[in-house]
């Protein structure tokens, strides 16, 4: 008797991100990009992430302005002029995103800061190193979904300007989380 030959098993083909957290994690690199234009040692910078075609809509003196003619992005973020103080003035991360809040236009919202890490650190950003900084963009939806990216601040002035990013959506869970709670009611 003659088995029938056997075919390999083959992997389910893999789904690519659905179009949603494709245009989340190009906004957060967006934002990486435009504080990156600037330089280092830059203070946290807010933003508003909101509906595009919304924003044409209700804003197009506005929507010229950003230059959103033609085809676009899905979000468009748009900067805060500073961070708020915290309770009782304070400065730290934490309780400035306590007070932070949002009318229900806009979606989500992202924040971008320069971060550190060093030995001692339990869960270190990038996993590759003990000590180093960069600068994290992390973007967040009102329906959960959330985008991160990492510059390393060393490869960068290692490799005279080549573009090193880390994405992921859970670069910084701690921070998602914190930006995820000022889009709650």
């Amino acid at each position: 008797m003659t088995e029938p030959p056997t075919e390999p098993p083959t992997e389910p083909p893999t789904e690519p991100p659905p179009p949603a957290a494709l245009a989340l994690m190009e906004v957060a690199t967006e934002i990486e990009r435009h504080v990156a234009a600037t330089g280092w040692d830059q203070p946290p910078r807010l933003y508003a992430l909101v509906d595009t075609a919304d924003l044409v809509h209700r804003e197009p003196g506005l929507a010229a302005t950003l230059g959103l003619a033609g085809p676009v992005q899905p979000l468009t973020p748009i900067e805060q002029e500073s961070l708020p103080e915290g309770r009782d003035g304070s400065t730290d991360l934490a309780e400035v995103l306590a007070v932070v809040g949002w009318p229900e236009e806009v979606l989500g919202c992202a924040l971008a800061l320069e971060v550190m890490w060093g030995e001692d650190d339990e869960r270190p950003t990038a996993p590759s190193q003990a000590r180093g900084e960069g600068r994290l963009a992390v973007a967040v939806l009102r329906d959960g979904r959330r985008a991160a990216v990492l510059r390393l601040r060393a490869k960068l002035e290692a490799a005279a300007g080549e573009e090193d990013l880390l994405a992921g959506e859970d670069l910084a869970p701690e921070l998602a989380e914190a930006l995820a709670a000022t889009l709650e009611p």
